[in-house]
């Protein structure tokens, strides 16, 4: 747990621990239906961890976006067929709703740091599940814009990220990728709408990327990938040989 709230600013620090002194003082309240948990549960009940929206097979190669029906064969849809991305693939091992989405909003906008370790066991599933051949030379989160991240006072993404570091064994830069320019919300914007939004938002510090290689890239939540693509693509162009990116859960 400390590792986690070293990479907490010092105003959420105070909001994490006074939310942690609540939890001594009163009954503990699962993170998803907010039930007051029993002595054996973690910070989520036994039943709202059943009932996370898992993704399974099929889905894209790419993107891994799901597909409906049964398909025995490398099926790449039709929005990677028509415009590639940079990235060598996207996986995700939960949808995007229910408990799933409400465990993320806790930790993005509540400072829940103590759902990471919970949340990093289905990354590092996915890892095992759908990337069991690939060989990463560093693993990188998604950056915030500076006042995005003093606002929230850290970046959801970067606690994954070191989280799953630690399980993998491989080390976690979060220096090379930075993003050097403010982006307005993508919720209400289309696919093509949200590539020019993020289209130069990100930048490798201290160009080419130390040493190439294979990376892997951690988000939160992806939708359309244009972030992701555009952090790949950034990536890859200074230098970097492959980028795999892994969210936690898969939106749209």
């Amino acid at each position: 747990m400390r590792s986690l709230v070293q990479h907490v600013g010092q105003g959420p620090r105070l909001r994490w621990m006074a939310s942690l002194m609540r939890e001594l003082a009163f009954p503990r309240a699962c993170a998803g239906c907010h039930r007051p948990l029993d002595r054996e549960e973690g910070p989520v009940c036994w039943e709202c961890v059943a009932d996370l929206p898992r993704l399974s097979t099929p889905f894209c190669h790419h993107c891994g976006r799901p597909v409906a029906g049964q398909v025995d064969h490398r099926y790449v849809c039709s929005d990677c067929t028509r415009r590639p991305p940079a990235f060598t693939c996207a996986r995700a091992p939960l949808y995007y709703r229910g408990i799933a989405q409400t465990l993320i909003g806790a930790l993005k906008y509540h400072h829940a740091v103590w759902l990471v370790p919970g949340m990093v066991d289905h990354l590092e599933a996915a890892v095992t599940a759908w990337l069991p051949e690939e060989r990463f030379t560093r693993i990188m989160p998604v950056p915030l814009h500076p006042a995005r991240q003093r606002q929230r006072g850290f970046n959801q993404s970067e606690l994954l990220a070191q989280a799953l570091g630690r399980r993998l064994g491989v080390p976690v830069d979060t220096h090379t990728l930075i993003r050097v320019r403010e982006t307005p919300s993508q919720t209400h914007l289309t696919a093509s709408q949200r590539l020019t939004n993020v289209k130069g938002a990100f930048r490798v510090k201290d160009s080419p990327v130390p040493g190439g290689g294979s990376i892997l890239l951690i988000d939160d939540v992806m939708t359309t990938g244009a972030t992701i693509h555009e952090c790949a693509r950034t990536l890859r162009k200074d230098g970097a040989d492959t980028v795999v990116a892994l969210t936690l859960a898969r939106s749209g």
